[in-house]
């Protein structure tokens, strides 16, 4: 791709073509009048595409022409696409890499991708739920993730306030694991802090899909009472 962080439709077209010689500026314009995509606009009004906004147009892409899907579901496969979950339809829990994978978020991508205020992401990072890398003014690529889910909430009439639990809770889930990993940290060889990222990363899912479980349970019980 491009070094360019913005690109023309025409640009994404030619990146586009090798994989799928069907698309044409107006398939992409019809998806973004569906809503599928949401490119920003230059002073001109011209498209601009970044790099998130061409893993989306391959994403949809390519569910057309592997599976047929008409927009309807492909849209509400994006919402699992977005969360990096598995779209093909399973419910498996996603397995977290522990190695940062993805670019950072500036506050104005940030902002594009959740759609959230700035009074909004304002009071997200007032609370720690959202946080910049350490020592920047950019953010990590998941806290992408957690601004799109936090938007979702507040839409259903959450506050920021209110997701102060969910911070407070991973924070005690980190907490827990790192126990386990304590000696493997503690020593200088490169084996032993390997090691103790498998053991983590494996740990992660274990308490992912025991979260997912008993939040089910939960909230399963309130259904029937």
């Amino acid at each position: 791709m491009p070094e360019t962080s913005q690109l023309s439709i025409g640009e994404v077209i030619n990146l586009l073509r090798d994989d799928f010689p069907d698309v044409s500026v107006s398939k992409i314009r019809f998806l973004e009048s569906q809503g599928l995509i949401d490119p920003d606009r230059s002073g001109s009004g011209y498209r601009q595409f970044d790099t998130n906004d061409v893993a989306r147009l391959r994403f949809i892409l390519q569910q057309q022409r592997d599976h047929f899907l008409p927009l309807k579901v492909i849209k509400s496969k994006l919402t699992l696409w977005e969360r990096g979950e598995d779209a093909s339809g399973g419910a498996t829990v996603t397995t977290q890499r522990l190695d940062q994978e993805g670019e950072p978020l500036d506050r104005t991508g940030l902002l594009k991708r959740s759609k959230l205020e700035e009074t909004e992401l304002d009071a997200l990072i007032g609370i720690g739920l959202i946080r910049p890398i350490r020592d920047s003014v950019v953010f990590p690529p998941e806290a992408g993730i957690v601004a799109m889910e936090a938007k979702r909430l507040m839409e259903h009439g959450l506050e920021a306030r209110h997701l102060r639990t969910v911070r407070l809770t991973v924070e005690r889930e980190a907490d827990l694991l790192e126990q386990l990993v304590a000696p493997l940290l503690k020593a200088s060889n490169p084996e032993a802090r390997a090691r103790a990222k498998d053991v983590l990363e494996s740990t992660s899912d274990s308490v992912q899909a025991m979260h997912r479980a008993l939040l089910a349970l939960e909230l399963r019980q309130h259904l029937t009472t």
